[in-house]
């Protein structure tokens, strides 16, 4: 039955062939889509869904099978219509990759069809080579199957704006991510009050004023000698607090308070579960929760005593010479915690996805072809390939999605 079905489809597909001008597979210029460019016509398929090859009578059905098993080449002839035994034809294949890179390919006998030695790795795009003995003939075919591929001038890379680089070694650094806030440096806060109680005659200063170190803020009469004297900055800085005004006594209060913010303290709040991973001197890229505002710093302080939450307080010490650190802002963090020197590794910036795959656009010369990758560690930079990319490629870093855009622009197929 199974010989009979086979026979039924290939009869009716080669009726339709032969009712076409001509049964050739290469694109027909008299053939447009509806941009008014030549349409591809899709190459005639077999019952097992691969690609038939004919030379006359002769006819081999070609089929990339990936059910169970890798990728790999199965083979079906037929001469005249009548199916051919499997051991009766000798088969080779040759792929020629992007690069000049060749796989060749041996057939071995299994059950009615013939099946390739050699794994059809991705992506599938190459230039097909056939060649089939039978009975003393000898049929050749050639084709190109090609997905995820397109070529673009290097005056169009330069106007794309396209930059590349090579796979290569790197350091993915692993972080556990953190939240806190900006707080003021109290090593550089002074709290100001009157050498001497007494009444407040006149305030030079009020909330938000910047002041120099030795400026007089206030006016104060003592109460013992009925003497005028001034009180002045003791530090550089900002009024952030004010308890005096003309007429007050002064009572042994805080008359001022003034806060040095030309550095801030960023505290993060490190839980329990990461405390033997933190430690002083660790390394934190620091970002305020809205804004752009990134920073980087190391830890200078772990507070010892944990929080209700049961955290414990990291401190970093940040510049903020710019004033753009704000106390009270709310911050992210992502504190190093460890090194891992990987032998292979591609920017984040360059991956893209293309069918079920995370890929990078590999180029050679003009061309440009996906690279299916198995991937490993990653950080914010970096992200380690465990397959699918050969040490050394250049491949696409920035604006890779315009070739994935180019790509799907130009239909690339996956033929099996």
């Amino acid at each position: 039955m199974e010989r009979i079905n086979y026979i039924f489809w290939l009869v009716i597909l080669m009726a339709g062939l032969m009712g076409c001008s001509g049964a050739s597979m290469e694109r027909d210029d008299s053939a447009t889509n509806n941009h008014g460019e030549a349409a591809e016509i899709e190459p005639p398929k077999g019952p097992n869904r691969g690609r038939l090859l004919i030379d006359g009578d002769f006819v081999l059905e070609l089929a990339i099978f990936e059910t169970g098993v890798p990728p790999e080449f199965r083979v079906w002839v037929t001469d005249a219509g009548e199916p051919v035994a499997p051991e009766e034809v000798s088969v080779h294949a040759m792929l020629t990759r992007l690069g000049d890179v060749k796989d060749e390919i041996s057939f071995d006998v299994q059950d009615d069809f013939l099946r390739g030695d050699t794994v059809i790795y991705e992506p599938h795009s190459f230039v097909v080579s056939i060649e089939a003995a039978h009975r003393g003939a000898t049929h050749r075919w050639q084709y190109d199957n090609f997905e995820g591929r397109t070529q673009i001038g290097a005056d169009v890379a330069e106007a794309f704006e396209l930059e590349t680089d090579k796979a290569r070694p790197a350091t993915i650094h692993e972080t556990i991510p953190v939240y806190g806030r900006v707080v003021p440096n109290t090593e550089k806060v002074s709290s100001v009050t009157a050498r001497f109680d007494g009444v407040v005659q006149s305030v030079d200063v009020s909330i938000g004023d910047r002041v120099r170190r030795g400026q007089k803020l206030a006016t104060v009469e003592s109460n013992d000698s009925l003497k005028p004297y001034t009180i002045s900055a003791s530090i550089a800085g900002t009024v952030t607090e004010r308890g005096a005004n003309p007429g007050e006594q002064t009572g042994g209060r805080q008359l001022f308070k003034i806060m040095d913010t030309s550095t801030v303290w960023a505290e993060f709040a490190v839980f329990p579960s990461d405390r033997s991973r933190v430690s002083i001197g660790a390394s934190v890229a620091i970002n305020p929760a809205e804004g752009d505002l990134e920073r980087a710093g190391v830890i200078d302080r772990l507070n010892p005593i944990a929080e209700a939450n049961q955290s414990i307080l990291a401190r970093v010490v940040l510049d903020n010479s710019d004033g753009a650190l704000v106390p009270g802002m709310y911050l992210t963090g992502e504190i190093q915690v460890a090194e891992h020197p990987v032998p292979l590794a591609v920017k984040r910036t360059g991956l893209q996805t293309f069918r079920d795959f995370t890929v990078v656009y590999a180029q050679i010369g003009n061309e440009y072809e996906v690279r299916m990758l198995d991937l490993g560690r990653q950080d914010g930079e970096w992200v380690e390939v465990l397959g699918g990319l050969d040490p050394g490629t250049r491949y696409v870093t920035t604006n890779s999605y315009l070739i994935k855009a180019d790509i799907e622009k130009s239909g690339a197929s996956h033929d099996h």
